[in-house]
């Protein structure tokens, strides 16, 4: 058993030796490998503006999110940090752009910051299940978000990002099958790779982006 603070967090190498421990077991995702090559290790920031940005980045394009959150870091005086958010408010978001859901969920994040119900730095000290129970207590923080704050911010080898369409159709495409994977399939599909599912999914993402001529923003 892992002892607490000590819990896995992938570096280059690891992320390297995990990807060919996968590709020894699973013969599709080794032919994903050798065709795109191996996936780099993505990365993002711990903390309130990460979460802040995957709030924007629900239901819409990264890019799109990603002019949005410029547009507000600009605009609220002293940036998407708790203490401005919850001065400016649900109604001033809105002014600015947001959807009055996405505006409800980043004040009540900054909320749960500030008054110490969210412990953000305190995160990476727990294993990856009180991390989603910890993050899920927040309006707007669903699995989704949760696991891919748990994969990107966390670097944690083994979360699953429950309902991402692009991991769907590029299980589609690798298992070659007649429909899209339900969000349930896919993470049966997914249980086979544990405890590398993440590792799994940046194979995936990174077959599924290259395939587009596309990059993580």
């Amino acid at each position: 058993m892992t002892p607490a603070g000590e819990y896995l967090r992938l570096t280059t190498a690891t992320l390297r030796d995990a990807v060919r421990d996968l590709c020894a077991r699973d013969a599709s995702l080794s032919r994903l490998v050798a065709q795109y090559g191996e996936p780099p290790l993505w990365e993002r920031p711990e903390g309130f503006v990460t979460l802040v940005r995957m709030i924007l980045e629900q239901q819409v394009s990264l890019e799109s999110a990603a002019t949005l959150f410029t547009r507000l870091d600009a605009s609220v005086a002293g940036g998407m940090q708790p203490e401005p958010i919850l001065t400016v408010g649900v109604h001033g978001l809105r002014a600015l752009g947001v959807t009055r859901q996405k505006a409800a969920y980043l004040v009540a994040l900054a909320e749960h910051v500030t008054d110490s119900r969210l412990d953000l730095p305190a995160l990476s000290t727990l294993p990856d299940d009180d991390v989603l129970v910890a993050l899920q207590r927040v309006p707007g923080i669903g699995p989704w978000t949760a696991q891919v704050y748990l994969l990107f911010s966390l670097g944690r080898p083994d979360a699953w990002p429950p309902g991402d369409l692009a991991l769907h159709k590029a299980l589609q495409h690798m298992r070659e099958l007649e429909h899209v994977p339900s969000s349930r399939e896919a993470s049966q599909m997914a249980d086979a790779w544990s405890p590398l599912r993440a590792v799994a999914a940046r194979i995936l993402w990174h077959a599924y982006l290259t395939q587009r001529g596309r990059k993580v923003p």
